[in-house]
């Protein structure tokens, strides 16, 4: 039991070191083709090549941190105390139709994507059915039975016709019946292949299988499936989860639907990318280490990074258990909202005993009702200057003029400069943890053999160079922010911190035969980490919202989407689902502001120009239908 009545588990409230903030790039050479396959053999075999990259990436100087006085804490979950007056999935507030393709009802510009909320409707009208959409849909995602690959197949590693016409079959003769199971009846999902869904195999994204034998859905997928969501089948991701681009040379490679000379961001990459190409409102997606958050900065969408152990995946088991977490992405925020209700119904104990002791959170003490005005909160915006500084120019101006926006807005908010301890050396912790734990979950060594050469080098550095000193070491820093987050938020009741999702603006696909050969480029993989990785670390909940845009790289005079990423307090989601949807709102009504080209006032959009890659699957279904 926490000191603190409110919570289990909560940290020692505790302020940190004093130590000033200080960073540098890692040179860390890159390896691609050829001498990344070798590369990747002689570190798999040869203890003293990888020794050597151990000694380059840094990771030796978390144990000769003065931190002997702090308990190592190996699991960050912080659990709030429930509420008293839970509800149902069927008393959840529908979002509204808002964000409807070209029928705005709030006096804002339409996004152009289609929410939950429009597939139910059309289905309350007969206008359209679930089984229209199933066979809309299924063409242009299923790998090929005998036919050509659907166009947005890559971003599906399996697909079952047969199981989503059954899904479609039955949510249509629901609605005929007049008797929907709720606000998800019918409505099309995608899942990462982290969690299990019957039916379907489970590989991470690998060679390897996964399954153990089991044939079941996880608990989150089964929330979805008995709201009545229609499971299109698993998304592509980043082999094992291990780098925040999704090159995936096993299934192949998704390119950003804004932008196809740029990664989706990953290891979500492929749920990202289906959202965000319109194929679907909601993903299932999965976050170690920024997976949620950073495909969700680059495709231009939501996330949601929940607190560590709210949704269950059992029986799941995280290949990063103390870093690992399930989590909506969405190209809505009243979508996210109602995906990570749903998902986050607390499973029973015998099934995961640290998801049923969190509160329900469909609680009508804390969920807001999308078709209320928003209400502006005073809050406190924790920024931390040194830490913020190492953003790209092009992504800190984006993120400067939403806060400035913002601000304008939300005269009630209070701008606080903070100072955690230890930033860069807790990142490199963060890194260790993840290697260690996803090492230790593969079967035998020789299992590495089968992965990819850039997860060669990884989880032979995880299984053969860390030693429990230095994975002891990581965990008392881990111990040492969290104290010091907990002594943030006791002395900012209601903080917020705020960065940008990713400092970096996209990530460009140098090669095309980086697609098929793979790709290591570890300093790029730690720069994109910078700022999403503490969420992770600590435990506590983040989420990614669409601010902006910036100029592509390549020179086609193309854009890139940009993420802004706020984190609360442990059980906090909801404050962070109330702060994205001012921010929303602020960014709607921010009008032709000196401080932000036309491109930055808009928070999400579908994607447009050249090379760009969105599907109106509601026009698809309605012409399948009539003829």
């Amino acid at each position: 039991m926490s000191a603190n009545s409110q919570f289990l588990n909560y940290p020692e409230v505790r302020e940190g070191p004093s130590v000033p903030y200080k960073n540098e790039d890692q040179t860390i050479p890159v390896f691609r083709g050829t001498p990344l396959a070798i590369g990747a053999t002689l570190i798999q075999h040869v203890p003293l090549i990888q020794n050597y990259f151990w000694r380059n990436a840094g990771f030796g100087i978390i144990r000769d941190l003065p931190l002997t006085d702090y308990a190592p804490r190996y699991d960050p979950t912080v659990i709030p105390k429930p509420s008293p007056s839970p509800t149902t999935q069927a008393e959840l507030p529908v979002p509204t139709e808002r964000r409807r393709k070209g029928d705005p009802s709030d006096g804002t510009e339409s996004s152009g994507y289609y929410t939950s909320a429009d597939y139910v409707a059309l289905y309350r009208t007969g206008e359209l059915t679930p089984s229209a959409v199933a066979e809309a849909l299924l063409p242009l995602i299923m790998r090929g039975d005998g036919t050509a690959p659907g166009r947005h197949s890559v971003a599906f590693l399996e697909s079952r016709g047969d199981a989503v016409r059954a899904a479609a079959a039955a949510s249509t003769q629901r609605y005929k019946a007049g008797r929907p199971l709720g606000p998800l009846d019918g409505v099309p999902v995608a899942v990462k292949d982290e969690v299990h869904v019957a039916g379907y195999g489970r590989t991470l994204g690998s060679k390897l299988d996964f399954k153990g034998g089991y044939e079941g859905s996880s608990w989150c997928v089964k929330q979805l499936e008995e709201a009545g969501a229609m499971i299109l089948g698993k998304t592509s991701m980043h082999e094992l989860g291990l780098d925040t681009n999704n090159n995936n040379p096993n299934y192949g490679t998704p390119r950003n639907p804004h932008n196809r000379n740029y990664y989706c961001g990953g290891s979500s990459g492929g749920s990202g990318y289906a959202v965000s190409a319109g194929l679907v409102p909601i993903a299932l997606g999965a976050d170690g280490g920024g997976s949620i958050r950073i495909p969700a900065s680059f495709c231009g969408i939501w996330g949601l990074k929940p607190s560590h152990g709210r949704i269950s995946g059992a029986p799941t088991v995280s290949l990063a258990p103390t870093v690992g977490v399930y989590g909506p992405m969405a190209s809505s925020i009243d979508d996210l909202a109602l995906a990570y209700r749903i998902m986050a119904t607390p499973a029973p104990a015998e099934v995961d005993p640290t998801s049923a002791a969190f509160p329900s959170p469909l609680s009508s003490t804390t969920i807001t009702n999308p078709e209320t005005p928003v209400v502006v909160v005073a809050r406190t915006i924790g920024l931390i200057p040194s830490w913020l500084a190492r953003s790209s120019p092009q992504v800190l101006t984006v993120f400067n003029s939403t806060l400035s926006t913002l601000g304008r807005t939300s005269p009630h908010h209070t701008t606080k400069e903070l100072t955690i301890p230890y930033l860069p050396e807790a990142q490199r912790a963060h890194v260790l943890t993840i290697m260690t734990e996803i090492a230790a979950g593969l079967r035998h060594p020789r299992e590495i053999s089968a992965l990819t050469p850039p997860n060669k080098v990884l989880v032979s550095m995880g299984m053969y160079q860390i030693t429990g000193q230095d994975y002891l070491a990581a965990q008392r820093l881990r111990s040492c922010l969290m104290a010091h987050l907990a002594h943030l938020f006791r002395q900012h009741p209601g903080l917020i911190i705020v960065t940008p999702t990713t400092p970096i603006p996209g990530w460009r696909i140098a090669s095309p035969a980086d697609l098929t050969r793979g790709l290591s480029d570890g300093a790029a993989s730690v720069r994109n980490m910078e700022y999403v990785w503490m969420a992770n670390f600590t435990g506590c909940p983040a989420i990614s919202c669409p601010v902006g845009w910036v100029d592509a790289e390549d020179g086609t005079g193309g854009k890139v989407p940009v993420g802004l990423m706020a984190m609360a307090e442990w059980g906090a989601e909801e404050a962070l689902i109330a702060f994205a949807r001012e921010l929303e709102a602020a960014l709607a009504g921010a009008g032709a502001g000196a401080d932000a080209d036309a491109d930055n006032k808009k928070g999400i959009r579908v994607p447009t120009g050249e090379g760009s890659v969105w599907e109106d699957v509601v026009e698809l279904a309605k012409k399948a239908s009539s003829a």
